[in-house]
């Protein structure tokens, strides 16, 4: 998936929104790793009346001793094992991150209509890391732009890495550029594997994808496949030409996975084969996820976790000004637009991924003016040094920000 993962996202993997308030029992919650990683490209995952770490045996909003050492036993030897138990515990150190890897391209071929599938290889044959379904690859391709992409391989495999991505026609380039000027032979800097989208492997599953989001998903069916859980799969889109991995799907467990040919599905459509006490994992375009998250409530699930494509609507957005040096043309900033939006209309040659404030790509630096940081990239001392994320951060009514772009 593109992420962000894509530059619509993919991948995948913060919202456009007012910094977090800790979370209680019944509300959404987040949890993102540290340094923030996508969708996923990207990536996010979100749940609905589920705590972190997970609830009491009973299913009851509150913290569990039991519960929190089979946490904290997952993420110590889970590693080992190679399969994910449940989510990494967030009050846990996060691990380091990794060198960027060269990996080369060994494959570059269509699987639907706009989209190409890449494996991508360490040139001396070397084994790659591991990674878990649900994570991205951040991709930094040869024009310097940085995008992010769902794995969508065979976690098992360790010999390439395997990822599909979808023509975007008005989008920023990277995934034009990846269709039609990258080729078997080329090489990539590649970071990663990250997982904000993690797979908790509940007994009772519901996959929903839309489009080129089934990436981060079909890692995830498979795996419930190999445990022997109980798990359905919605893929919707246009027609099935333009469904990626159709065959594969239908490969895996053809009496699990239904096909809707829709622009876009309703919620109930999505939620109809939910079953008390499914989890529902679900990455698509933004009105899919708007239309599940409506009737989410009314469906029997009770939990989910979403990656979304591309930036969130914005929320608590107030009009504002940017001006771009000391003595800059005042630009209007809109309630319902991006400080990044009105920025690429002054500079279209300015950098972005991920619109979601987690890569850091569309870093800018701050002159005067009192932003509300609203990404989850930057640290305490960046934010003081003047540094901004201006696909998510804005500022209060009326306030100016002078940017040094």
């Amino acid at each position: 998936m593109e992420s962000p993962p894509m530059e619509q996202s993919h991948p995948p993997a913060s919202e456009s929104a007012a910094p977090a308030a800790p979370a209680t029992p019944g509300t959404e919650t987040a949890s993102l790793e540290t340094p923030p990683a996508p969708t996923g490209v990207f990536h996010r995952t979100t749940r609905f009346d589920v705590d972190t770490p997970p609830p009491d045996l009973f299913g009851r909003p509150r913290l569990d001793r039991f519960m929190r050492a089979v946490t904290t036993f997952s993420d110590v030897y889970t590693p080992a094992m190679g399969r994910p138990l449940l989510r990494r515990n967030p009050r846990l150190p996060a691990p380091r991150a990794r060198a960027p890897l060269s990996l080369v391209i060994t494959a570059h071929s269509a699987v639907a209509e706009d989209v190409v599938e890449l494996r991508l290889a360490d040139p001396s044959g070397d084994r790659l890391p591991r990674w878990q379904p649900g994570a991205h690859l951040r991709l930094t391709l040869p024009s310097g732009r940085e995008r992010h992409y769902s794995l969508c391989g065979d976690p098992a495999d360790r010999t390439a890495y395997r990822i599909a991505v979808r023509r975007i026609a008005d989008g920023g380039g990277g995934s034009r550029e990846i269709h039609d000027e990258l080729h078997v032979g080329a090489r990539l800097t590649v970071r990663g594997p990250r997982n904000g989208f993690a797979f908790c492997g509940e007994p009772r599953l519901l996959f929903l994808a839309g489009g080129i989001g089934i990436t981060p998903l079909l890692p995830m069916a498979r795996e419930a496949q190999r445990r022997g859980l109980d798990w359905q799969l919605v893929h919707a889109g246009r027609s099935e030409a333009s469904m990626p991995f159709a065959e594969e799907l239908r490969a895996l467990s053809p009496e699990r996975v239904t096909f809707l040919r829709t622009v876009v599905p309703t919620g109930a459509e999505l939620l109809a084969p939910a079953r008390p006490g499914s989890a529902v994992y679900c990455c698509g375009p933004t009105p899919m996820l708007a239309a599940v998250q409506a009737a989410f409530e009314a469906s029997p699930a009770t939990a989910l976790h979403y990656e979304r494509f591309g930036a969130a609507p914005i929320r608590g957005g107030r009009p504002f000004t940017l001006q771009l040096g000391e003595g800059g043309e005042p630009l209007p900033v809109p309630a319902d637009r991006s400080a990044l939006d009105v920025l690429r209309e002054a500079r279209p040659d300015l950098p972005y991924s991920c619109h979601q404030g987690f890569c850091g790509t569309c870093r800018v630096q701050l002159l005067a003016g009192t932003p509300e940081h609203r990404d989850r990239r930057l640290t305490a001392e960046e934010r003081a040094s003047g540094a901004l994320l201006p696909c998510v951060s804005r500022a209060a009514e009326g306030e100016t920000l002078v940017l040094e772009v």
